[in-house]
């Protein structure tokens, strides 16, 4: 039996405890889970709340991150990222859109450097912002349908605050492809990618994905807390190291003309106005 710990409807995720396991899940589906600035806080909070709000004879072994519907996340919602945008070029909405791109960065160093392992769980499309959720995670299960893109550019944007976790998972070399085409790839090209460890069948995900929490469950808990701990240090905390960057470049790319553009096409269901156009093209 599932014991809910969290569930309020206009926080677009709840939390549910199975014993030591604690499951994270978002819970946007008519929205297909997007991001948008309330999400992120709320999931920010939720996390430190995990790690330090609670006794230590409460606090989670495992974090199993999952998701409604049909999608694990679509990314950012684009229709809130067109109002963070603002006017092109206007300070203010330069300082907004920090200050925003930085709530995703410590969301992304919370849930990287949480003291307890990661279990994600990936069906249906793993876009944008939500590859690098995954990225942040420690081990990743995926269904045979799932698929994953780096779309920011195709919208004049940039994968900022994300690429410290692709870059190492994937690797820079194929970090340079995938961020630069936004081709979109599939489950089987992920697990070669590194991004994904595991394939599932649709309906077997959130059973292998609870099965390998409890597994996780039988190790002792402060053995893998340092053990998350020495990695870390091994690899460096790509995180904190290069924040102030990601977070400065989305932010300018963010109010800047292309990107404005790039998402009033997306909503226009149109080409973008720097996209050539091909004899073969209607």
């Amino acid at each position: 039996m599932s014991d809910p710990l969290f569930n309020d409807p206009l926080a677009h995720f709840r939390l549910e405890r199975h014993g030591p396991v604690i499951e994270l899940v978002l819970a946007r589906p008519a929205r297909h889970n997007a991001l948008d600035a309330d999400l992120m806080q709320g999931l920010l909070d939720c996390l430190d709340e995990l790690t330090h709000g609670q006794p230590l004879a409460d606090r989670p072994h495992v974090l199993l991150l999952r998701a409604e519907g049909p999608h694990f996340c679509a990314g950012a919602d684009l229709e809130w990222m067109r109002k963070m945008a603002g006017e092109a070029f206007d300070p203010r909405a330069f300082d907004k859109n920090r200050e925003d791109a930085r709530v995703l960065a410590h969301l992304m160093q919370a849930l990287d450097e949480l003291p307890f392992p990661t279990v994600a769980l990936v069906q249906g499309a793993a876009y944008g912002g939500a590859l690098g959720l995954v990225c942040a995670c420690d081990i990743v299960l995926a269904s045979e349908n799932a698929r994953f893109c780096l779309s920011e550019v195709t919208l004049g944007l940039v994968p900022a605050v994300i690429s410290p976790y692709v870059v190492r998972t994937m690797g820079m070399r194929q970090a340079r492809r995938y961020m630069l085409s936004a081709e979109p790839f599939d489950a089987i090209t992920a697990c070669r990618l590194n991004v994904v460890h595991r394939l599932s069948q649709p309906d077997q995900l959130l059973a292998e994905g609870r099965a390998m929490a409890l597994r996780l469950c039988r190790n002792g808990p402060q053995a893998m807390k340092e053990t998350k701990r020495l990695l870390a240090a091994l690899e460096g905390r790509p995180g904190h190291q290069h924040e102030e960057q990601t977070v400065e470049t989305i932010a300018r790319v963010r109010v800047g003309l292309e990107a404005q553009e790039g998402i009033q096409a997306f909503f226009d269901k149109r080409p973008p106005t720097w996209r050539p156009r091909f004899k073969d093209e209607a």
